[in-house]
Formats: structure tokens, sequence, C-alpha cells
């Protein structure tokens, strides 16, 4: 994590001021100071709208977390922890981490092969044994 910004992997930084915070009070166990602390993190991210993300990445950002979205705005949500800024790093990070997932390349394809004959052959003769295996568990012939 940058000062300035996230960064998400190489050639895309989400500078700070395009993050929008928003504090709340967390629920769950906290002592005294539950009711008192806004601890919650919201931490929203414009994807749509935002200039420093490329073009080719946006797209696929976008069609990636198409389910994820609120009118083109990423919310991360984070209350794991008691203090804020403890939250406000775990938010941060998880913006990174689904930012970098949904901007990843696809996976290259598969080129499909055809098995080697020594392979072919170790498979007929393991299937070989397992028969004479099996036919020896019968009653002897008299």
């Amino acid at each position: 994590m940058d000062s300035d910004g996230i960064r998400v992997r190489r050639g895309l930084v989400v500078p700070e001021r395009e993050l929008s915070w928003r504090f709340s009070r967390a629920s769950g166990p906290g002592g005294q100071g539950v009711n008192t602390t806004d601890s919650r993190v919201e931490l929203s991210f414009d994807l749509a709208g935002s200039p420093s993300v490329p073009e080719d990445l946006r797209a696929r950002a976008l069609e990636r977390l198409r389910n994820r979205l609120a009118g083109g705005v990423l919310t991360i949500v984070a209350a794991e922890h008691r203090s804020q800024l403890r939250n406000r790093e775990a938010a941060r990070a998880r913006l990174a981490a689904v930012l970098g997932q949904a901007t990843a390349p696809e996976p290259r394809t598969r080129q499909p092969t055809r098995p080697t004959a020594g392979s072919k052959r170790r498979r007929l003769d393991a299937k070989n044994r397992r028969g004479q295996i099996k036919k020896l568990r019968g009653r002897p012939d008299e």
C-alpha cells in the first residue's frame, strides 16, 4: 500500500482521492467501547468512473464484478477488528485483492496432448496385473 494510493498490480494504482470512506458502529462484541466508537468501515471506489484505471482493465473488472457493483461503485466493508485503523487497513487490503483478481488476465488455454506410447503400455500392464489378481481369488480348478 502506497501513501498516495493502493497498488493493485503493475500499472494500476488507485489514488487515495478516488476512495470514499464511511464509518459506523460495528455490531458484535467490543466491551465498553462498542457503543461509542465508529469502528466499522465502508470503503467505496467508483470503478466505472475512475480515470486511473486503464480502459481494458476497467472493462474486464466491470464484467467480472458486475454482481458486486452498485451503479459502477465497488464497496468493501470491514468490521472484524475493534479499532477503526485496523479495519481501514483490512478494507484497503481487501480492495486491492478484489481489484487484483478482477483485473487479472485470463489463464492460458490448455493445449490438449495425446498419451505417450509408454503411458498407454503402463496403463494396460497395470490393468492386466489387476485382472490376474482378481482371477487368482476364485476357486482353484480341479
